[in-house]
């Protein structure tokens, strides 16, 4: 029988030899993690995300607003041994699972919150050179977490520099569009999943001109530029269509 903290009511956990599970209750996956590589981006929204190391290549501080099983923020302590991550998570059961998702203990370089992620981005300005939005439920993303106030106070969270990326789940493309345009002065890029329900949106302070995508992965270890390579590829490739409107 296991030890490991039961999830929230509107989350469960699905377990097997290979990998661990965090899903909702219509089945759809949370978190996915592999036993014998805890730290690999097993879901593509994941590394569609971070692929936003492609605009941000060396970041200082990654902030991440919903937290879950820890993907990214495992990920990125692993592979980015420069970087500080700060993440927030509503859910404390969910975050009571962080050691049964093999989720390293907060040191100098990670950590972990148990709070309103509205309330929590609004004390952090100017701190984040990348910040990940993946804030949702089994009703989508929460109210507060998609308003124009909300999006602002993740601009205002930027540095001068600074990335976002938000994750869409089955929820109406054009309002948060439309939000982040304004909030944003248009710099908003998508991307959306191949035969997902995930959308991937990119928005940034400043202009930007940024190398190949290939000069980014250098930087990473072999492991992670294999986990990146295909959706920084994709990324670079809508860019390039788009250019123009950023210049």
């Amino acid at each position: 029988m296991s030890d490991a903290p039961k999830p929230s009511a509107r989350a469960a956990l699905r377990s097997s030899w290979r990998q661990l599970e965090l899903y909702f209750a219509d089945d759809t996956v949370q978190t996915r993690m592999s036993r014998w590589a805890p730290s690999r981006l097993m879901l593509p929204y994941t590394r569609g995300m971070l692929a936003a190391l492609w605009l941000q290549p060396r970041p200082e501080r990654i902030g991440i607003v919903g937290f879950g099983g820890g993907a990214q923020a495992k990920f990125c302590h692993r592979y980015l041994r420069s970087t500080r991550i700060e993440a927030v998570d509503a859910d404390a059961q969910v975050l009571a699972l962080r050691d049964a998702f093999a989720v390293p203990r907060d040191d100098a370089r990670l950590e972990v919150t148990h709070g309103d992620g509205a309330q929590w981005i609004g004390t952090r300005a100017g701190r984040y050179d990348l910040l990940l939005l993946d804030a949702y439920d089994a009703d989508g993303i929460p109210p507060a977490l998609c308003t124009p106030e909300f999006y602002a106070d993740c601009r205002a969270a930027l540095t001068p520099s600074g990335v976002l990326a938000l994750n869409l789940f089955q929820v109406p493309l054009a309002g948060h569009l439309a939000k982040l345009r304004d909030v944003f002065d248009g710099r908003v890029l998508l991307l959306p999943e191949p035969d997902l329900r995930n959308q991937v949106l990119y928005a940034w302070n400043g202009k930007r001109t940024p190398g190949t995508a290939e000069q980014a992965l250098a930087s990473l270890p072999w492991s992670a530029r294999r986990q990146l390579r295909p959706s920084m590829l994709r990324l670079q490739a809508v860019w390039m269509e788009r250019a123009w409107r950023y210049a």
